[in-house]
C-alpha cells in the first residue's frame, strides 16, 4: 500500500512545536535552527493547505485543526518511540517522580493506580515535595512543578501540563464573620494565608495594578494543600489554583473572594531533554494529559 506522508523531519518539526509551543524550543530539541524549524513548518502547513498555530503574544497557540492532527500525529510518535524502547534491554523497572506537594496529594494520588495501565512493566515512585530534584545526576527521572511566567529550568525539558487562574478563596463562615469582599483595598485588610513566603500574594496584586510596596502580614505555610486547609478552617484567605481548589468549591467548602482573570504561570513537566522522548516519560505525558485535562 503506497503512503502519501507528508516529510518526516515536517512532522517532528510540527509536533516538537506543538508540544513545547515555541519554534525556539523545538529546534534545540531536534538540534537544528528555529529558522529551519519555522520552514518545514511552513513546507507542511502549504502542502496540507492548513494553519496549524496562531500567534498569542509571544508564543504560538495551535488552531482548532492543529489540534487535531498533533493529537493523533503525538501517538504516532509516541507509538514509534515505545516500539523501539521494546527492543532495548535494561528498561527502566521505577519511574521516580517529584511533584509540588499540593498536585501530589490533592490531584495525582488519588489516581496513583490508572498509571499502572500506561506503565504497566513500571513501578512508580511519586515524591511530594518542594525541593527540586538535580535531573541531570538522575536524582529523578522527572519533575512535576509549578513555574512562574518567566521562570525557565535552564538545560531542560520543560512542557506546560496545565495553567490555572489564580485566585483568592475563603470559607463562608469567614466570610459571614468579615462580611463580603467588594475591593483590592478590603481584601488587604483581611487576614492573608501564605504558601512559605509573601511572593505568590505579591505577584498576584501587581497584576491588579498595585506595584506600590504592599506590607502582608499572616502564617507561611509549607504548601498550598495546608493553605487550603487553613482558609477551609475559616483562618483566612489564601490565594490558590483552580486545579487544586474546585473540589472544595463544589461542595462548598470555599467561596471565590473578589472575582478575577489573572494568570501568574503554569503546571509543568519538566525532564533532561534526553529522558523527554523515552517511552516511560511519554506514557506519564500521556497520563497527566488526562489527569490535568
Amino acid at each position: 500500500m503506497s503512503h502519501n506522508l507528508p516529510p518526516l523531519i515536517a512532522l517532528r518539526a510540527f509536533e516538537a512545536v506543538a508540544r513545547t509551543g515555541s519554534v525556539r524550543a523545538a529546534g534545540d530539541e531536534l538540534s537544528v535552527s528555529h529558522t529551519a524549524i519555522s520552514r518545514h513548518i511552513q513546507n507542511l502547513q502549504n502542502r496540507l493547505g492548513v494553519a496549524f498555530f496562531e500567534r498569542e503574544g509571544r508564543g504560538l497557540t495551535l488552531t482548532g485543526e492543529g489540534k487535531r492532527y498533533y493529537l493523533k500525529i503525538s501517538r504516532a510518535f509516541e507509538a514509534i518511540t515505545v516500539a523501539t524502547s521494546e527492543l532495548k534491554p535494561n528498561l527502566p523497572s521505577q519511574l521516580d517522580i517529584w511533584c509540588t506537594p499540593g498536585i501530589a496529594s490533592i490531584v495525582l494520588l488519588p489516581r496513583l493506580p490508572d498509571l499502572e495501565k500506561y506503565l504497566p512493566k513500571c513501578d512508580v515512585a511519586l515524591r511530594p515535595t518542594r525541593r527540586r530534584p538535580d535531573l541531570e545526576a538522575q536524582e529523578a527521572d522527572a519533575e512535576i512543578v509549578f513555574l512562574f511566567d518567566g521562570e525557565e529550568r535552564q538545560g531542560c525539558h520543560v512542557e506546560v501540563l496545565n495553567r490555572p487562574r489564580m485566585f483568592p478563596v475563603a470559607s463562608p463562615t469567614f466570610l459571614d464573620r468579615h462580611g463580603p469582599v467588594s475591593s483590592v483595598d478590603e481584601l488587604l485588610n483581611l487576614p492573608l494565608i501564605h504558601e512559605e513566603s509573601t511572593d505568590q500574594w505579591e505577584r498576584w496584586f501587581s497584576h491588579l495594578g498595585r506595584t506600590e510596596p504592599i506590607s502582608l502580614h499572616g502564617p507561611k505555610l509549607w504548601n498550598g494543600q495546608q493553605t487550603i486547609e487553613s482558609a477551609r478552617l475559616g483562618q483566612g484567605v489564601t490565594i490558590t489554583g483552580s486545579l487544586l481548589v474546585e473540589p472544595h468549591i463544589a461542595r462548598g467548602e470555599l467561596v471565590e473572594v473578589l472575582s478575577t482573570n489573572i494568570y501568574l504561570g503554569s503546571y509543568c513537566l519538566v525532564t533532561t531533554k534526553s529522558r523527554s522522548v523515552t517511552a516511560p516519560i511519554l506514557a506519564l505525558r500521556r497520563w497527566l494529559a488526562d489527569v490535568l485535562a
